[in-house]
């Protein structure tokens, strides 16, 4: 055995100097390499997509992850066939979170959820000045979902026809429940699910021209918060004689109050 005490510490010196300089050179290595592939970095590099294709991976996607998922892999998809990395390594499933408004709780819609990630993705970042191109595509994109009939995109092989319908709101609920007025068909049907499938094909299809448009340089927005939104802004946001709320969405695809008095504005 005939070790002494000095050369095991003498050995064991060796070993964590040996460590020091080459773990600790790896480490640093492993620390600056992230930077050095820009991965974490917004926004993410863009090419123009073949906005149909968009649509029909989204419809697809809505079927198997639901609506979030639909719409983010519908534009993450055709970028990761485009770009390759870094939409090569973005774990997409993630996106099932937003299915039904959030977990099926009926908020935010899910397509439009994912819509808008996409849209930061590829054009916002956290710099000073990175979100305000992203921000103006996105409240375009949530202005023309609250205004138009939809869905305006009809899937190749659809496994139902589908009426359309004004949501006046980005909210899930909303949405849901104006076009189950419009069509006379349950919230909880395969109709129903169908018609969300068609949303998320449109949204995502509506989203990839917006960020064409962006990288040709030829966005314009084309629709502008209603005028009866504004009246309301007038006294509940900010700035106004109550300025008891914020918000940009339509105020009465929620809120009723005949009985309330209003001054004349």
């Amino acid at each position: 055995m005939g070790v002494s005490r000095r050369d095991l510490l003498r050995g064991a010196g060796g070993l964590v100097l040996g460590f020091g300089m080459g773990g600790i050179a790896g480490l640093t290595n492993g620390m600056a390499a992230e930077p050095q592939t820009g991965a974490a970095l917004l926004p993410w590099p863009y090419k123009k997509l073949d906005v149909d294709a968009v649509a029909e991976r989204g419809y697809e996607g809505y079927y198997k992850g639901a609506c979030c998922y639909g719409a983010f892999e519908g534009i993450v998809g055709e970028l990761r066939k485009a770009v390759g990395g870094p939409y090569s390594t973005f774990p997409t499933e993630m996106m099932v979170f937003g299915e039904g408004g959030v977990a099926g709780i009926s908020t935010l819609c899910g397509s439009l959820n994912g819509a808008a990630m996409t849209i930061f993705l590829t054009t916002g970042g956290a710099e000073k000045g990175g979100k305000e191109k992203a921000f103006a595509l996105i409240r375009e994109l949530f202005n023309w979902y609250e205004q138009e009939q939809l869905p305006d995109y009809t899937p190749r092989n659809p496994r139902f026809q589908i009426v359309r319908s004004v949501s006046r709101s980005p909210l899930c609920h909303v949405s849901v429940t104006n076009w189950c007025k419009a069509s006379k068909v349950k919230s909880f049907s395969k109709e129903r699910a169908e018609r969300c499938a068609w949303i998320t094909a449109s949204v995502a299809r509506h989203t990839a021209q917006l960020l064409n448009d962006n990288a040709a340089g030829i966005f314009k927005a084309a629709h502008a918060i209603p005028a009866s939104e504004q009246t309301c802004r007038g006294c509940h946001d900010q700035g106004g004689v109550l300025e008891n709320t914020r918000g940009m969405m339509d105020c009465g695809g929620c809120h009723f109050t005949p009985k309330t008095r209003h001054p004349k504005v």
